[in-house]
C-alpha cells in the first residue's frame, strides 16, 4: 500500500517564547537536524509523498526541503489562519491535496516508526501514549474494545492517563464531518474525530514511547528521545 504522509507544521510555537521569533518551530535543532527533519525519516516505508501544512515562516521550511527529501516527493499547503489542527487538516482538503486514507501527524511531536506503521493498518484511528502524568495533554476516553469514545479536555484529573500524540490514520469521510470548534479561534482534529466516532468505529493504538517538542525544556527530552530511537540505529 502506498500512502500519503500529512504533517501539520503551520503554527507558530509560541510556547517556545524567543526560539521560534525567527525560526520556525519545526526547524529547531535537534542533534543537529531540524526537528522536521526527523519527522520526515520517521515516515513509515510505505509513504509515497509527503504534504506539509506550513504557515509561521513557512518559507525557510520550503527554502530547506524544495521539492523533495531523499528522492520523497514533497508538496505544500499554505496554512496561515492559526486556527488549529482541525483547520489545518481542513486546508488540505480544501485545496484538493488530501488523498486518503492518509497519516496525519503534528510536526512538533517525535514517535517510534513502528508506531506509525502499525497505524497504517487503519482507515481511521489514533494513537495513544500511556503517561504517568499527563497533566498537560488532553486524554481520550476509550470504550471496553479500545476504541474512541471522546475527549477528556484539560484540565482534568492528575495522574496516569491515555494522551493523544497527535498521530491519525484519518480517511475522507473524516471530512463528511463539520469541524469542532475549542475556542473562539480554533477548531479541533481529535474532536472532530471523536464526533466521528459517535457513528463509526474509530481504533485506539496504544504506545509508551512519544516526545512532544512544545516547550524549551522539551529540547533536551525530544534529545534523548532521538538517542534512545533513532541515533543508534
Amino acid at each position: 500500500m502506498r500512502m500519503q504522509a500529512i504533517i501539520l507544521a503551520a503554527g507558530k510555537g509560541t510556547r517556545m517564547g524567543g526560539l521560534t521569533a525567527d525560526t520556525p518551530k519545526p526547524m529547531l535543532l535537534l542533534s543537529g537536524k531540524p526537528l522536521l527533519e526527523w519527522r520526515l525519516a520517521m515516515s513509515p516505508a510505505a509513504t509515497s509523498e509527503v504534504v506539509l501544512v506550513i504557515g509561521h515562516l513557512g518559507e525557510q521550511i520550503e527554502r530547506y526541503f524544495g521539492d523533495e527529501w531523499q528522492g520523497l516527493p514533497i508538496r505544500y499547503v499554505y496554512h496561515e489562519q492559526l486556527d488549529g489542527t482541525g483547520g489545518a487538516i481542513r486546508s488540505v482538503y480544501e485545496a484538493g491535496t488530501f488523498s486518503g486514507p492518509a497519516l496525519v501527524t503534528n510536526g512538533d511531536d517525535l514517535y517510534r516508526q513502528e508506531d506509525l506503521e502499525r497505524l497504517l493498518a487503519y482507515d481511521t484511528a489514533v494513537l495513544a501514549c500511556e503517561l504517568e502524568d499527563s497533566s498537560r495533554f488532553g486524554l481520550l476516553d476509550t470504550d471496553t474494545e479500545g476504541r474512541l469514545r471522546g475527549i477528556i479536555e484539560r484540565p482534568h484529573a492528575p495522574g496516569y492517563g491515555l494522551v493523544n500524540t497527535g498521530a491519525y490514520m484519518l480517511d475522507q469521510a473524516y471530512f463528511s464531518y463539520a469541524p469542532v470548534r475549542i475556542s473562539e479561534t480554533e477548531y479541533g482534529l481529535p474532536q472532530t474525530l471523536a464526533l466521528s466516532a459517535r457513528n463509526r468505529s474509530v481504533p485506539v493504538s496504544r504506545t509508551r514511547a512519544w516526545q512532544p517538542v512544545g516547550q524549551p525544556e522539551d529540547i533536551a527530552l525530544g534529545e534523548a528521545f532521538l538517542e534512545r530511537y533513532w541515533l543508534k540505529r
